[in-house]
Order: C-alpha cells, then sequence, then structure tokens
C-alpha cells in the first residue's frame, strides 16, 4: 500500500521552510523599542508605551483602534506581472489608512497570505512590500501567517488579508460628530488607481483594450504593468504632523479614506445627521489613468465616480479658520491638496457637481 505524505498531497514543509527564512529579517526592519523580542513565540508582543516616534503623545485614556482589509483583484495584475513587492505596501495603506481616519496613531500590523504552492522567492517578495509599507507607516510588523492550500488555490493563484491595530486617546477621537456648517473639506491626492475598482479596471484593460501586461500605453506614457500596480498612498506621516500641530478636534472634525464607493459612500459615512457636503468636481485635475480607462471602457461619469477615488485618496473635514494653513502643512510633505467642498445644513449625504 502506499505512503501518504504531505508532499504528495501538494505541501512541501522543506520549501515552506526556506520561504520563512527572509521573512525574520524583513519583520526587523519595522521594528521599534516597542515590539518585545519573544523568539519563537506564537504570537506577538507589543508595549503600550508613550514614546511614539510619529505621534509623540501622552495617552491617559487610550483607545485600541483596529481595521483589516485586503487588496482585491489587483493580485491578479501582480501574479500576470510576477511583481509582487508592490502589493505588499497596497495591504499596508489600505489598513492604515482607515485606522487614521480615526486620529489614531498605527501600531502593529500583521498579513496572512494563501498560496496554492509555495514559492519561496514570491513570498518573500509579498513580505518586503509589507514591510516597506510598514517603514512607510510607521507601524511594526509584528506578526503573520502563510497558509498553503492547494486544491483551494491555482498554482500561481494567491490571497493577501491585512489587519492593523492603532491607538487613540479617548477625547480626541475623529469621529465626524462636531462637523459644522460652512466647515470645508480639504481633498488630499491619491497616487493613482490605489487598490479598489480592479474587477472593472481589468475588464477595460484586458478584455475591452486586448492589452497584454508589458504593453505600452502611449497615453500614460508607462506600460499596464506599471500604471496598475501602483502602490496606494500611505498617509500616515502628514496627518502625524497635522494631528500633532492641530491636536484639538474643533480643527479636524472629520476624516474618510476614499476606497470603494468613491467620494459620496465614504464622506457620507462619517457625516452627522442634518450635514450635508457639496463637492465641487472642477476643484482638482482628474489623473491621467482616470480619463484613460473612462475614454477606452466608455465609462459613464457617474459609475467612474463610484468606484474609483479619481485623484483624491484621503479627505478633511476641518475649520475653514485652519484650512490654508493645513494645507501648507500638507504642502511640506510632497502631497498635493485642494479645497474641493463645503458642508451645509440639509439631509445627511453628499452632492457631486
Amino acid at each position: 500500500m502506499a505512503q501518504a505524505t504531505y508532499k504528495d498531497s501538494g505541501v512541501d514543509l522543506e520549501l515552506y521552510q526556506q520561504s520563512m527564512l527572509k521573512l525574520p529579517a524583513l519583520m526587523r526592519k519595522t521594528h521599534t523599542p516597542r515590539v518585545m523580542d519573544l523568539p519563537g513565540g506564537f504570537a506577538g508582543l507589543f508595549r503600550l508605551d508613550y514614546n511614539s516616534q510619529l505621534f509623540a503623545r501622552n495617552y491617559k485614556d487610550p483607545v485600541l483602534v483596529s481595521g483589516t482589509d485586503g487588496v482585491g483583484t489587483k493580485l491578479k495584475v501582480a501574479a500576470e506581472a510576477g511583481v509582487f513587492d508592490t502589493v505588499g505596501i497596497d495591504l499596508v495603506a489600505m489598513c492604515v489608512n482607515d485606522c487614521l481616519c480615526l486620529g489614531a496613531e498605527p501600531l502593529f500590523f500583521l498579513d496572512y497570505l494563501a498560496i496554492g504552492k509555495d514559492d519561496p522567492e514570491m513570498v518573500a517578495d509579498v513580505v518586503k512590500g509589507v514591510s516597506a509599507g510598514c517603514v512607510e507607516a510607521g507601524t511594526a510588523l509584528l506578526g503573520g501567517e502563510t497558509a498553503v492550500m492547494p486544491d483551494l488555490y491555482a498554482p500561481g493563484d494567491f490571497d493577501m488579508a491585512g489587519f492593523c491595530v492603532g491607538v487613540v486617546e479617548r477625547r480626541k477621537i475623529v469621529d465626524g460628530r462636531s462637523i459644522r456648517p460652512g466647515d470645508v473639506v480639504i481633498g488630499i491626492e491619491s497616487s493613482g488607481i490605489h487598490s479598489n475598482g480592479f474587477s472593472l479596471v481589468r475588464n477595460i484593460v484586458f478584455k475591452m483594450a486586448r492589452l497584454e501586461i508589458d504593453d505600452y500605453i502611449p497615453a500614460l506614457e508607462k506600460s499596464v504593468a506599471e500604471t496598475l500596480l501602483e502602490p496606494t498612498r500611505i498617509y500616515t506621516r502628514p496627518l502625524a504632523d497635522i494631528m500633532h500641530h492641530y491636536p484639538k478636534k474643533t480643527v479636524v472634525r472629520g476624516m474618510a479614506h476614499i476606497t470603494g464607493g468613491g467620494l459620496e459612500e465614504n464622506v457620507e459615512r462619517i457625516l452627522p445627521e442634518n450635514r450635508h457636503v457639496h463637492i465641487d468636481r472642477s476643484t482638482w485635475e482628474t489623473p491621467a489613468v482616470f480619463k484613460w480607462l473612462q475614454q477606452t471602457g466608455n465609462v459613464d461619469e457617474v459609475e467612474m465616480f463610484r468606484v474609483f477615488n479619481m485623484g483624491i485618496g484621503f479627505i478633511l473635514i476641518v475649520n475653514p479658520y485652519f484650512a490654508d494653513s493645513i494645507r501648507r502643512q500638507l504642502a511640506t510633505h510632497r502631497i498635493e491638496s485642494h479645497i474641493i467642498g463645503e458642508v451645509c445644513e440639509g439631509d445627511k449625504g453628499v452632492t457631486l457637481s
């Protein structure tokens, strides 16, 4: 009778061990003294002390903030291109940017990678991107999981999920409740498509336009891979600076990460009752990549704004007195911003015009 082995079943434990060899060094790049050393431990340890590098706060009543997300079908583009490090940055950004919306300092990050067949180089590249994203976000990569699941994932297929934990002083939670008529909306520019709407993107690029991953797009002066794999912008450092200079809730009254659902859905979710936001689409230039996608796919403008960030990756709703100074502060980080709207009385919602 033949003997069954794990390797014959699709999981090579020796190859798995090779995949794990490069990961500790990538994790250590993100560590600060707040991470406690625990060789071989089953979980990570993180000290909730007050020596933050970015936020410089003394927490008296700390509240933990958590967020989880993935990268969606952008992973299919990464697999097609054979480029795996940028989606690791996307993974960190999608989770960290959500936690920032509450005024939180991101503390640590965990990642989950599921693959059909172990590939040590691919795993190392993915975690290399996660590590780079965590360094940019000032967030410790505290741990993770790589699961080899043959039959559930075909060879070459993979999926990722990320988990971020942050902290915020309870009385400084930015929850949108103090938003009032006359407040202005500052839109902070995105780095491109970010990590939303890629089912539509892939349909336009690969099915309708019949482009290949290495094809050059003259209108964008980039290849398909370069265009689609531009990482999601991480907003930790500019926002940490803003929250440090303007710690009172009377200044920054609401924040939103513009992901799936676009400006309308993501801004509406932070508004209190009887507050309406008018956004003027002429206040910023729509990036070329969105114009190209719209034209190539013959996509209705309403659909474009419903699916994509259209060039605005994050918004702040602020006291109008401080709007110009906040924008100047953002400019020191080489990030463009625009006053794109205003709050008024009315039914809860957002109008784009």
